[in-house]
């Protein structure tokens, strides 16, 4: 007997309480975007290239840089410098990145208590914010100053936020359990 694919498994398991009556139905995650800001170092060369390559080594892949649309004055940004870093994972290296987000990464953040369901947005995407790039594996030999804070961002195929929450969960997210009527809308 042929063991039940991923999709397979996760359209048995909300079948119910969605009322799939495909498995096509059931959402699956479309990719798991990882980036940054490079704040005031945009002109630091080694700052940069630093960022570059812890993305690298917590990702797997060479991140692309992401240029600012306009000036802002007050940032001294000019239109065209480097901002930000982004990178979007796909098919195994998003499972694998996810996997070990949740198993290796969550348990080591320091007063980690859970995500808040209210980060999952309308269109079912969750995006998360960490504040410290050294916990992840790849990058916990590192020296205290050049900490930078790491975006992630799971986009999925659920249709509203209640389905991409209940699919999350069952994912293995560790999403906390809404508390009182601000946590739940």
């Amino acid at each position: 007997m042929a063991t039940a694919t991923p999709q397979h498994q996760t359209f048995t398991a909300l079948k119910g309480d969605f009322g799939y009556t495909s498995v096509m139905q059931a959402p699956k995650v479309v990719k798991v975007v990882v980036s940054t800001g490079v704040g005031k170092s945009n002109k630091d060369k080694k700052r940069l290239e630093l960022i570059v390559d812890r993305l690298t080594r917590i990702t797997g892949q060479a991140p692309a840089p992401r240029a600012a649309k306009k000036a802002i004055a007050n940032f001294k940004s000019r239109t065209g410098d480097i901002v930000g870093y982004q990178v979007s994972l796909r098919g195994a290296r998003a499972k694998a990145f996810l996997d070990k987000l949740i198993h290796i990464v969550f348990p080591r953040t320091k007063d980690f208590r859970g995500i808040s369901p209210k980060a999952i947005d309308e269109m079912g995407n969750i995006t998360i914010g960490m504040k410290e790039h050294i916990v992840f594996p790849e990058t916990a030999d590192e020296d205290s100053k050049d900490i930078f804070g790491i975006a992630v961002t799971i986009v999925t195929t659920a249709k509203n936020k209640k389905e991409a929450e209940a699919y999350l969960r069952y994912l293995g997210l560790p999403l906390r359990e809404a508390t009182d009527a601000k946590d739940s809308k």
